[in-house]
């Protein structure tokens, strides 16, 4: 394969019609080697438009997906971001590149240490790892400019909303099979969310997030 011409595939046929404009991410896309984040096995999948499994319900999205979800979380350099579901480290290091700190937390102990190990490789000196499921967010270390969660969820936990920064940023994939939006929510003042509906996609769930109530018959 040859691999330069799969990442500009990967960029121009896939990415970019899925409205990724944004020239520091697709510059990103370019410089950040997306293959060093997949795992061995599935390295003939590293360009592909789909999930990458990852085991125990993990996987990597697809990258059109990825950088979407980087470029609409809007980040400045004077960031302060919280990931919600590191995988193996990838978006991580899109994010680090964006903004000033990043502190992704990351369920799995395997995961974690892999994410981890990748960033190290790849010169990510302003990102750390830390082993937690997310669903309450990282309350010592907020409030944040901007939180993604890396995932999907049912709803998302209020607790995560408290820990922005007015004018905070929060993205997540929401809702159920087989309708899921990728929505941002903006801390517009204490206590206040302004939510925008982004776009459609199917996301794996985050661990550690509650499901909706189902009425019982």
């Amino acid at each position: 394969m040859n691999v330069e011409q799969a990442r500009f595939n990967m960029i121009e046929q896939q990415i970019r019609p899925w409205d990724v404009l944004d020239g520091s991410v697709l510059h990103l896309l370019s410089a950040v080697r997306r293959e060093d984040f997949v795992p061995a096995e599935h390295q003939s999948l590293a360009f592909t438009d789909m999930d990458i499994p990852l085991g125990g319900g993990r996987s990597l999205l697809p990258p059109r997906v990825e950088a979407r979800l980087v470029q609409d979380l809007q980040l400045s350099k004077r960031d302060t971001v919280l990931q919600i579901g590191a995988a193996t480290g990838f978006v991580t290091a899109l994010l680090a590149h964006k903004a000033q700190r990043v502190i992704a937390l990351e369920s799995q102990p395997a995961l974690a240490a892999q994410a981890r190990a990748n960033l190290r490789a790849a010169g990510v000196s302003n990102a750390e790892v830390l082993e937690a499921d997310g669903h309450a967010g990282l309350p010592a270390q907020g409030p944040f400019d901007a939180i993604l969660l890396l995932g999907s969820v049912a709803d998302v936990p209020s607790v995560l909303f408290e820990q922005l920064r007015d004018g905070g940023r929060l993205l997540a994939i929401v809702g159920q099979q087989p309708m899921m939006r990728a929505t941002l929510y903006t801390r517009v003042a204490a206590g206040q969310i302004r939510r925008e509906e982004r776009f459609d996609t199917v996301a794996p769930r985050l661990p550690g997030f509650a499901e909706r109530n189902q009425f019982q018959f």
